[in-house]
């Protein structure tokens, strides 16, 4: 699924799947604010992270409630929900699939017992050793494991929630502390159980996630908008390897894991909202950077340059001013269409790119047009833009990519298409641009996309453009986003009788049927 919330460029084909990160997370600790709301509007601004689903936990001291369910924040949550979402801590979560299938039992946060009392955890990234933390599940609680395992939840986040309930430790922080090494991948953890709110970041940094000050407690966020959207300053990025807790006793950190910094170079091109600030780096400085190094390297003789709305936006006004060829904008799109639930007829998809976009026929006739776009997948979506500007009666396109060839998939958190489905893998530049019709297309090298993020390279992972892999990689049967929906052998996990209990609660585990629609929530005990 594209990104639903109709903002960026990859959604503009109805059903064209583009790049999409997995999740976005969210954690407060506000005594004497109304955290619910706040989290909500942290994950607001973190939508275009993921939009399958969302769900907020809060704590009073004693108890955690939870609610979830499929949809964007807007639609997940309403007034009432939220004002029957009462405490001072909050972890939030918005959700795009990477490791589990698309369905209620795998939204987050997911909860769980512990030794102490309950655990409500939100998880941005993707593991690579699950299959081993499925063995330590099947260890520690057996084959019918309680918590949402057993609900039918068939997530890696499912699989950390579980082995925080640790019988050896009276303490989730040690539990954590002890665990945490052994988790391998991508990771941004914010978690809580009554009292405390907690947050973790694995040990290469790939995925951002960074700690905000309010005026009467503390926040952390993947991106820098959430802490600005509920007014928190920034105070720092959580660093790789680092664990802190936030308690009535203030924010103490711990050091789990030496840092090995492998940062995601995706953020800077597509992922991360403009306005971050990643490592020290604005990531609409590094876009715009992108497009000036790209007409440095990849000039064109035309009378405008147009970017692809919106992501496409800071490397087309880039490319603009360094190539001296006019900035405008080619193409007006539709602001109210998002995710596309009523399928369309044979007439109708064969429209395809003009449900949501359309050509300006009075800018393009006649020019020579440059199209900045951040990055080819299928190509799909790049041949319905020729298309357009070919009936708007463009005289050229040419088409500029701010990011490399992709050519590798993700194991960290993006979910891309396979590797058989990626164009660059099976086709030459020339026969890339013949193929989607445009006159010419060209991509920034490796080395100009790498330093328009003004990062080392040895602290970034490239992966999906160069196939080198920071974070080893198990055998390739104990990767896929369906590891844990394959035969109890495989997994080590075997849900229980009660698989789908997720879905269909008792009244006992509900939040008071005035509060919250029953059938979406869960409490703890």
């Amino acid at each position: 699924m594209a990104r639903g919330d109709g903002l960026l460029n990859h959604d503009i084909l109805p059903f064209e799947k583009g790049p999409q990160d997995e999740c976005g997370v969210f954690g407060v600790w506000a005594p004497g604010e109304d955290v619910a709301k706040l989290a909500y509007y942290g994950l607001y601004a973190l939508q275009h992270r993921g939009q399958e689903s969302a769900g907020i936990a809060t704590s009073d001291g004693e108890r955690i409630n939870v609610y979830k369910d499929m949809g964007l924040v807007s639609q997940v949550f309403d007034e009432n929900t939220l004002n029957a979402m009462t405490g001072h801590i909050a972890v939030g979560h918005c959700r795009y699939s990477t490791t589990g299938v698309n369905k209620w039992a795998n939204a987050q946060p997911t909860l769980g017992p512990t030794t102490s009392g309950t655990v409500a955890l939100a998880h941005n990234g993707n593991l690579t050793n699950s299959k081993m933390l499925a063995r330590m599940v099947t260890d520690r609680h057996g084959n019918f494991p309680a918590g949402e395992i057993a609900q039918g939840n068939t997530t890696d986040t499912a699989l950390v929630t579980s082995l925080l309930n640790d019988p050896a430790s009276t303490s989730l922080e040690d539990t954590a502390l002890e665990l945490l090494p052994q988790i391998r991948g991508a990771f941004c953890f914010v978690f809580m159980n009554e009292s405390t709110l907690y947050a973790a970041r694995d040990p290469q940094g790939v995925r951002p996630l960074v700690l905000g000050r309010l005026e009467r407690g503390w926040v952390v966020a993947s991106e820098q908008a959430a802490l600005a959207t509920v007014g928190a300053s920034v105070i720092r990025e959580i660093e790789p390897g680092e664990f802190i807790a936030i308690d009535s006793h203030g924010i103490r950190s711990t050091r789990f894991a030496e840092a090995k910094p492998a940062g995601c170079v995706f953020e800077y091109v597509y992922l991360a909202r403009p306005d971050a600030t990643i490592n020290g780096r604005s990531v609409y400085e590094s876009r715009v950077e992108m497009g000036r190094q790209l007409a440095r390297e990849n000039h064109a003789d035309a009378d405008i340059v147009i970017p692809v709305p919106e992501s496409g936006t800071p490397a087309a006004i880039g490319y603009a001013e360094e190539s001296g060829i006019p900035f405008t904008h080619g193409f007006v799109k539709n602001a109210y269409v998002g995710r596309t639930f009523i399928q369309p007829s044979e007439t109708l998809r064969n429209l395809g790119i003009k449900l949501k976009l359309n050509a300006l026929e009075s800018v393009i006739r006649g020019k020579r047009v440059v199209v900045v776009d951040d990055s080819i997948v299928r190509g799909n979506t790049q041949r319905a833009v020729v298309r357009m500007l070919r009936e708007a009666g463009a005289a050229e396109v040419h088409i500029k990519i701010s990011s490399p060839p992709v050519k590798w998939p993700c194991f960290y958190g993006i979910d891309f298409a396979t590797r058989a489905e990626l164009i660059a893998n099976g086709a030459a530049v020339d026969q890339i641009a013949t193929s989607i019709g445009a006159d010419s297309l060209a991509y920034i090298s490796e080395d100009g996309m790498i330093g328009a993020t003004q990062q080392p390279r040895e602290r970034l992972c490239t992966a999906c453009f160069t196939g080198v892999y920071p974070i080893e990689l198990p055998d390739s049967e104990d990767l896929g986003k369906d590891l844990l929906e394959r035969a109890p052998a495989r997994s080590g996990c075997e849900p229980g009788p009660d698989a789908e209990l997720g879905a269909h609660l008792t009244p006992a585990d509900q939040v008071p049927a005035d509060q919250v629609p029953a059938d979406h929530a869960q409490a703890s005990a």
